[in-house]
This record gives C-alpha cells, sequence and structure tokens, in this order.
C-alpha cells in the first residue's frame, strides 16, 4: 500500500482583530507568574465588523503591569510586568497585508519577557531584611485568543 505524499500548501490562520485577548502561560522558569490577559489594540487601516485588524508592531504596545511571581526559595512574592517579545513564525502573515503592513495571525505560541519590578524575596534566616530576587527578566511564552472566526491570513 503506497502512502500518499501530502503537500505542505501554506496554513491559512484567523487574522488578529483589535480587542483580540493575549494569554501569558506562567510558566517562565525558575519563575511561576501570575498572569492577567492582555488585550491587542489593531492599528491597521482594514476592518472586520468595524473592529481594525492588528497588524505587525501592534503586539509591542502589548503590556500587562502588576502581575504576581514567585520563584522556588524565594516565598514573598515580587511583581513586573509581561511583554510580547517575539511573535511565532506563523504568527505574522506572510503574503495576507493591510496598508503596507502584514497582519497578525492567531497561530500557535510567541515569546514572552517577565520584566521584574518589585522582586520575589527570600525571608531572612536570621535578623535582617528579606533578600531579593537579582533576575530581572525571565523568558516566557504566550499565545492570542481571537473573535474571529471567519478572516484568515496566509
Amino acid at each position: 500500500m503506497k502512502k500518499k505524499k501530502l503537500k505542505s500548501p501554506e496554513q491559512k490562520r484567523f487574522i488578529l482583530v483589535d480587542g483580540d485577548k493575549v494569554i501569558f502561560l506562567p510558566s517562565f522558569t525558575p519563575a511561576l507568574v501570575h498572569p492577567r490577559p492582555g488585550e491587542l489594540k489593531g492599528s491597521g487601516p482594514g476592518t472586520l465588523k468595524g473592529k481594525k485588524l492588528c497588524v505587525e508592531g501592534d503586539e509591542g504596545e502589548v503590556s500587562v503591569a502588576n502581575c504576581s511571581y514567585v520563584i522556588p526559595g524565594y516565598s514573598i512574592a515580587g511583581k513586573g510586568t509581561l511583554k510580547i517579545s517575539a511573535l511565532g513564525s506563523d504568527q505574522k502573515a506572510k503574503k495576507t497585508r493591510t496598508g503596507d503592513k502584514a497582519v497578525l495571525l492567531k497561530g500557535t505560541t510567541f515569546e514572552a519577557t517577565f520584566e521584574v519590578q518589585n522582586p520575589a524575596k527570600q525571608p531572612p534566616k536570621g535578623p535582617g531584611p528579606p533578600i531579593p530576587d537579582s533576575t530581572l527578566k525571565y523568558q516566557g511564552k504566550g499565545m492570542f485568543t481571537t473573535t474571529n472566526k471567519i478572516f484568515k491570513g496566509t
């Protein structure tokens, strides 16, 4: 029995629109973040049901502040801000554009950064102040959810 070779056509993915959610995963190893969802603000000239399409660069405007985190040995929670550091290769359209910019696609996962503003602390072993976490940035991942179930791009 011969196996049929499948062609790998560029997969169409849903285009992201203004108001779509940015979901950060909690694992920013070794930090464990208590994330809150962010929101995309579309700036493309194209629209879907009155909502602007998200285009390349809109991901850089996402910032979710005051998320708490802990790391092993540092049981006093700290706080920081979640941001998108890099889109996944399947989250920026290669062909589909609005204006002169590529549209953003739901895709799989993006790279995220957790920037520490108030470090987690380790309880002191004796008298003295708690010991702060010295790491200022942690790397993790996230994904998009979209309300768009109509328009797809490649």
